[in-house]
């Protein structure tokens, strides 16, 4: 992982988040600049959660890749618990549960570092799905029985299953592919759905007007939308080296996906946690709630990004 491309991404986007801090702590130091102290410190938190997340990947990708792979296993597992505990279960859902957490969930991870591509893609959909379905039946309590089973699914799906397919990214076959070149499709990934998110909250402050849900957003418009979608293709054209398998275009096509299924993400964990009454999943990460509110938008474009890597580099399942 020290080929000079690696290196470079790496060390660009830190240098990016390095001079975006000192904007935005001068920008806090001065209140006269005329700038709304809300959105100066709503745009520094986001850095900081830029920083905790680019720094972690940073470290993990230099340990190697099983290092990359228990690390979204764990953040797998702690979303799922606060997907969890967001919503009520009963006491017949307990064990199924305990199996969902100890077993399925790290064995997933496992089939992802052995690269069994053929066994992960539907272990959890069909054969958790159906654990679960009647390890719940069994315990013998039918209240609400298609309302419980379908959450604990819901949350097995989109917090393990779908970011599963992030650090699947490090073992894809790739014909022609350069050192470190899957760490940086995976780099790649990650810094297109943050810029994505950080884009359509400027986007929407700058030119918002048509809200897309108002009861399930008030800040996420069609504007910040479709401003975001372009901004992230744009930049994903002019980062199309760091990612092995994409031409120019390829890579604006992935970008323009990848920000609307982070959207996407982020509209329907927000109507969840609506519906719960809640304005955060968790409290770890500082300023900005839980582990989940964090990576929502991760889980929807992963394995889209998965399928469409797979696609334009001709590489079919491992």
């Amino acid at each position: 992982m020290n080929d000079i491309r690696t290196i470079a991404l790496i060390a660009g986007v830190l240098g990016l988040l390095a001079v975006a801090t000192a904007v935005g702590q001068f920008l806090r130091r001065h209140p006269d600049r005329g700038l709304d102290p809300a959105a100066v410190q709503s745009f520094n938190l986001r850095l900081r959660g830029w920083w905790i997340m680019c720094t972690v990947l940073a470290a993990a990708f230099w340990l190697g890749t099983t290092a990359t792979v228990v690390l979204f296993g764990l953040v797998s597992f702690w979303a799922l618990r606060e997907f969890i505990t967001l919503t009520p279960t009963r006491k017949g859902d307990h064990r199924a549960l305990f199996w969902v957490f100890f077993l399925f969930t790290p064995l997933h991870y496992v089939l992802v570092g052995l690269n069994r591509y053929d066994v992960f893609s539907v272990f959890l959909p069909v054969y958790a799905t159906l654990f679960v379905l009647a390890r719940v039946a069994f315990a013998g309590d039918y209240k609400r029985f298609l309302e419980r089973t379908a959450k604990i699914q819901a949350g097995l799906v989109v917090c393990v299953y779908c970011l599963s397919f992030a650090p699947a990214l490090l073992q894809m076959p790739m014909a022609g592919a350069t050192p470190g070149g899957n760490f940086r499709l995976l780099f790649f990934l990650i810094l297109l759905v943050q810029f994505a998110d950080c884009m359509q909250y400027v986007w929407s402050r700058m030119l918002g007007r048509r809200l897309v849900a108002a009861a399930v957003s008030s800040s996420r418009t069609w504007e910040g939308l479709l401003g975001s979608a372009t901004s992230t293709a744009l930049l994903a054209a002019a980062l199309w080296w760091a990612a092995p398998p994409f031409q120019p275009w390829q890579a604006a096509i992935a970008g323009f996906v990848v920000a609307l299924l982070g959207f996407a993400g982020g509209m329907t964990m927000s109507a969840i946690k609506r519906d719960r009454g809640v304005k955060d999943y968790g409290t770890l990460v500082v300023g900005h709630g839980g582990v989940l509110d964090r990576i929502d938008s991760i889980c929807f474009a992963a394995p889209v990004f998965y399928h469409l890597t797979q696609l334009f580099a001709g590489a079919g399942s491992p």
